[in-house]
């Protein structure tokens, strides 16, 4: 399930000159196979052409829907690094200017809100907007947002039609039957073969987050940056870690927010299944807080009674989809924003609430499919298909329907909430048609500076050891822990003993002297 940019996908299955960095910056690969080394090479080639070029700033695409005065603009880069003469792509970028004097400015704030499949674009508008959060840091900082490769105006992927694909109703995702199996693996084959007659598979072999943190050297190079600031959020973690292995001597400020355990077992196959487990718990401290507030939704006053509630409506839209549309893969999409992101808490209790008050067409608009939404369709197949393309290519997944099957059955029996619906999303890696690569060795290299890494102990999506592991492996790094609290992307969320530290560590590169634990945020109020 998506590593942040709230789940688009589970819904839907179911200037200046720059010193050119040296070949060697990519340490940990360089050391590695001759491919490795030929794509840091390619990168460095990248790179120089990139500060040589810069990016011609413009104003956006009118239907791109930046408001001035952010512009946007184009960075090229090879699709394969190893071919860096060979097919380019162009990626997105727009940024909007630092606030500040001339003395106070710093360079560029790069940013990724994870997916894999998530658009950064709309990171310049938290200064259009004014949120409050980031007013310090955009007087130091211009903010700058891009479409990873694959990603929306950066040459977009796609594995099926999209109107097809937010067709509704799905197949419940809980098999009742081997039929059921059967035709979910079925329907996982396809979408495998359609990423490959719709993508090609030239580009789908280059789809890969080594390939993304090369790319993002290479905006850092046309930025006229010689060295890198970065905020990742959710699998923008992980790109984040992969980065600053790959070119530890690049990175001037990074903040990692949600973090995937980045260990090399871990991705992807063993994430999925450990976001499984944590989204059960999530859930749980969701209803809780419904039936605390049994006050305002009528749900129930214990955890079983509202799970009862939600047990009822399942069964109800099983056997007759709620307008024809909503059953319970649809519900899934829905409920799932809520274990996702503490912002959804009071509007999924509120349409839960009004469902069994009576008023069921809330519920069927808010989880149906809307075909008119050409674009957002659109967008919602490519988010898809790039976060199964990302997490299939980086790595080897099991092809033993086998062990799919046996470690799901297990999960599903203490962890139904997500676990199918989840396992089929990622079904198509089993039988995915191009080269399956080996992850990236996380680990310090030379050059690294500290690294600031913020979690929270109840993360559904990034579960808690996630931030341990990685902190373990950044040396110097310092981990806040939102104690007690499981929204997904921190930084976002108003907490002064959060939000002070990344203001400061940002605006100065100051670091506490040790780990910090940050009491949690306040709880949604109905």
């Amino acid at each position: 399930m998506a590593f942040g940019s709230a789940g688009f996908a589970a819904a839907a299955l179911i200037a200046g000159a720059v010193v050119a960095p040296t070949a060697n910056a990519q340490t940990n690969q360089a050391a590695g196979h001759g491919q490795d080394r030929a794509a840091a090479h390619g990168a460095a080639i990248a790179a120089a052409r990139a500060a040589k070029a810069g990016i011609n700033w413009q104003d956006c695409p009118a239907d791109w829907g930046f408001e001035k005065p952010i512009q946007c603009g184009w960075v090229t880069v090879p699709i394969d690094y190893t071919k860096p003469n060979g097919k380019t792509i162009k990626l997105a970028v727009d940024r909007i200017g630092s606030t500040g004097t001339k003395e106070e400015r710093q360079g560029a704030l790069v940013y990724n809100p994870g997916g894999p499949g998530g658009s950064g674009m709309r990171f310049p508008r938290r200064v259009t907007t004014k949120n409050p959060l980031w007013v310090n840091t955009s007087k130091a900082y211009d903010f700058v947002g891009f479409d990873p490769r694959g990603v929306g105006h950066s040459a977009p992927i796609s594995c099926v039609d999209p109107q097809e694909f937010v067709k509704a109703p799905k197949a419940d995702p809980v098999p009742d039957t081997e039929a059921d199996k059967t035709a979910q693996r079925k329907l996982a084959r396809e979408y495998a073969d359609g990423c490959a007659a719709r993508t090609g598979r030239t580009m789908l072999a280059q789809m890969t987050t080594p390939n993304t943190a090369r790319d993002l050297d290479v905006i850092r190079a046309a930025l006229g940056e010689k060295k890198l600031n970065y905020l990742g959020v959710s699998y923008g973690t992980y790109l984040g870690a992969v980065y600053g292995t790959l070119f530890p001597s690049h990175v001037r400020r990074m903040i990692v927010d949600s973090v995937v355990d980045p260990a090399r077992d871990n991705i992807w196959y063993e994430a999925n299944l450990g976001q499984d487990v944590a989204f059960e718990g999530r859930w749980k401290d969701w209803e809780d807080w419904v039936a605390k507030n049994d006050a305002a939704f009528h749900l129930g006053t214990t955890r079983a009674a509202v799970q009862a509630k939600w047990l009822e409506l399942r069964a109800t839209a099983k056997k007759s989809p709620l307008g024809g549309v909503v059953g319970p893969a649809e519900l899934i999409g829905f409920f799932q924003s809520a274990p996702y992101y503490d912002s959804s808490w009071v509007p999924v209790a509120t349409v839960f609430s009004k469902y069994f008050a009576g008023d069921t067409q809330a519920l069927i608009d808010a989880a149906s499919p809307d075909l008119s939404d050409t674009a957002g369709n659109i967008t919602s197949e490519n988010g898809n298909a790039v976060y199964t393309a990302v997490e299939c290519t980086d790595a080897k997944w099991p092809t033993s329907w086998k062990k799919w099957d046996k470690d799901n059955t297990e999960l599903n029996k203490q962890y139904p909430f997500m676990t199918w619906a989840n396992a089929w999303m990622n079904l198509p890696c089993a039988t995915w048609p191009v080269k399956q690569q080996s992850p990236v060795e996380v680990r310090t290299g030379k050059g690294l500076p500290p690294v600031l890494i913020v979690q929270s102990t109840r993360d559904a999506a990034t579960p808690y050891p996630g931030a341990v592991d990685l902190h373990k492996r950044f040396k110097g790094s310092r981990l806040i822990t939102e104690k007690d609290a499981g929204s997904h992307g921190v930084t976002g969320l108003v907490n002064p003993c959060i939000n002070s530290r990344v203001d400061t560590y940002l605006l100065t590169g100051k670091l506490d002297a040790a780990d910090v634990t940050c009491t949690p945020h306040a709880t949604p109020v109905p």
